[in-house]
């Protein structure tokens, strides 16, 4: 009998690269504000763009989902952003004046 541990470890792969882009957006967000949204795109284009060339499958899925997590990642930015403003989560008083302007243009 011969196990295959492809479809374990693209599984706990995917887990953890989820698991980590959740709190990267929360501090990418709280130090940076969403700014650095382009960042995302890019990676995550770059990592789409590998998984393509790259023969591996772990190491292609792996690529792919880091890819798409990125580029979900864009939008939770922005999102986070909103949670901030209604005071789910902290603000970064450096930052205060930013939230401020983006209250003022949202009314």
């Amino acid at each position: 009998m011969h196990l295959y541990f492809t479809g374990i470890i693209i599984a706990i792969s995917t887990f953890l690269v989820i698991g980590l882009c959740h709190p990267l957006v929360i501090k990418i967000e709280y130090y940076t504000g969403t700014k650095y949204w382009w960042t995302f795109l890019v990676v995550g284009l770059l990592s789409i763009f590998a998984a393509l060339l790259i023969e591996d499958v772990i190491i292609s899925s792996i690529l792919g989902v880091v890819g798409a997590s990125l580029l979900w990642g864009i939008g939770e930015l922005f999102s986070q952003k909103k949670r901030v403003e209604k005071g789910w989560f902290p603000m970064n008083p450096k930052r205060k004046k930013e939230y401020e302007m983006g209250k003022s243009l949202n009314r």
